[in-house]
C-alpha cells in the first residue's frame, strides 16, 4: 500500500472530522499528497487541530459539500487521482433535531461530490463512505450483508441509505465508461483517540472519566459492531486502490469486526471502565427516547475474500488503545504523530 500511494494526489471531504483527520495522518505516512474540503472542525477540541493536520497536508479547504461551485473548483484545482468522501452530518440524535441539514448535507453532498467528480478528469477512483446502518434494520440475529434491503429508520441513517442509491445511479448513468471506479463503505461504530463528539459513548466515557463522574450509558443493551478508527480507515484505502487497480473489484463493501466483537454498549462501558481505572458506569436509559436500533451486525465476507481485509484488534484491544490514546493527550508519554497538548481537564 505505501508504494502504491506514495505521490498519489487524494481528495478527502470532511478532513476536519475524527475519522477524516486520522485519514490525513495515515495518508501523510503512506506518501501522499492530501487534500481536504471540510467545515470547521466540529469540535472544540479536536482531532484536526491536536495534530495539526491543516500544515501536514497540501491544501485544507474549508467549505460546504451543499456548495457545488466551491466544491468542484476545490476539486478541480487539486486534479486528485483519487477521492474519498466522508464529510457528513453523523449523529443520530441530531438528525432528529434538524432532518433538513441532515439530508442536505448527507444526499445532496453526496451528489455535489459525484457532481463534481464527473467534472474532473484526473479522478480515477471514488469511495463514498457511509454507515452500517443503511440497512433495513430487523433486529435480526445475523448480520446484514451488501445485497441486503436499504432503508435506514432514523432521518441520519436514512440520509446514508439515500447516498448510497445516489451513488449507484451514478456510477450507472455517468461512470459506465469505467474511467472512475466507484465503490461504497458501510463501516461499523467507530471508536479511538481523538473522537470529542457528543451522543458518543466513547466521549461521553472520555469526559466522565476525566471529570470523576460515573459514566451515563443511555442504551446499554443495544448491541452495535464497534472496531478501532484505523480498521475502517485500512479498508477504505485498501478499496480505493484495488478499484483505482481493477475496476471489477468495485460495488460495495461492509466494514467491520468480527461478530465476537459485536458487543452491548454496556460491555463497551465495562471494558473502558477496566482499561481507565477507577470509575464506573450506571443505566440512564430515555423514557420516550428517539428510536435507534437495538440489533446491528455486519456480515463482512466481501472485503475478506475480495480484499483480503480483515480486522486486527479486538474490542478489547481497540478501548485500551483508545484510552492509551487519551492519557497521552492529557500530557503522558504523547506517541511520535502528535505534539504534546494540555490536559483536557485541570
Amino acid at each position: 500500500m505505501e508504494k502504491f500511494y506514495a505521490d498519489k494526489k487524494v481528495f478527502v471531504t470532511g478532513h476536519t472530522g475524527f475519522k477524516g483527520a486520522w485519514l490525513c495522518v495515515l495518508l501523510k505516512m503512506l506518501g501522499a499528497k492530501v487534500y481536504g474540503y471540510a467545515m470547521d472542525p466540529p469540535t472544540e477540541p479536536s482531532l484536526y487541530r491536536i495534530a495539526k493536520i491543516g500544515k501536514q497536508i497540501e491544501h485544507s479547504v474549508i467549505g460546504d459539500v451543499a456548495d457545488l461551485t466551491f466544491l468542484k473548483k476545490a476539486i478541480q484545482e487539486a486534479k486528485p487521482e483519487i477521492v474519498i468522501h466522508m464529510a457528513a452530518q453523523p449523529i443520530v440524535r441530531d438528525s432528529y433535531r434538524d432532518p433538513v441539514i441532515t439530508y442536505r448535507t448527507n444526499v445532496m453532498g453526496t451528489v455535489n461530490i459525484l457532481e463534481a467528480v464527473r467534472a474532473t478528469e484526473s479522478v480515477r477512483s471514488f469511495v463514498n463512505v457511509t454507515t452500517d446502518k443503511v440497512y433495513r434494520n430487523k433486529e435480526w440475529e445475523w448480520g446484514y450483508r451488501e445485497t441486503d434491503e436499504l432503508n435506514g429508520y432514523d432521518p441520519y441513517s436514512n440520509s446514508k441509505s439515500c447516498s448510497e442509491l445516489v451513488t449507484d445511479s451514478y456510477r450507472k448513468s455517468f461512470f459506465a465508461d469505467g474511467h472512475t471506479a466507484i465503490s461504497t463503505a458501510r463501516a461499523g461504530n467507530v471508536i479511538g483517540g481523538g473522537d470529542f463528539a457528543k451522543d458518543r459513548i466513547i466521549p461521553d466515557c472520555v469526559r466522565a472519566a476525566v471529570s470523576r463522574q460515573k459514566i451515563v450509558v443511555r442504551n446499554p443493551y443495544s448491541i452495535r459492531p464497534y472496531q478501532h478508527v484505523l480498521e475502517p480507515l485500512h479498508a477504505y484505502l485498501r478499496i480505493a486502490q484495488a478499484q483505482y487497480e481493477n475496476r471489477e473489484l468495485s460495488g460495495h463493501y461492509n466494514v467491520g469486526p468480527y461478530e465476537v466483537d459485536c458487543v452491548t454498549t454496556g460491555k463497551l462501558a465495562d471494558l473502558f471502565c477496566e482499561a481507565w481505572g477507577g470509575i464506573s458506569w450506571e443505566n440512564l436509559a430515555e423514557k420516550n427516547a428517539m428510536h435507534e436500533a437495538s440489533f446491528l451486525k455486519l456480515d463482512c465476507s466481501r472485503i475478506k475474500v475480495a480484499l483480503d481485509v480483515r480486522p486486527i484488534w479486538n474490542v478489547r484491544t481497540a478501548v485500551r488503545k483508545t484510552v492509551e490514546w487519551t492519557k497521552c493527550w492529557q500530557g503522558v508519554a504523547c506517541p511520535p504523530i502528535l505534539e504534546p497538548v494540555p490536559k483536557l481537564v485541570e
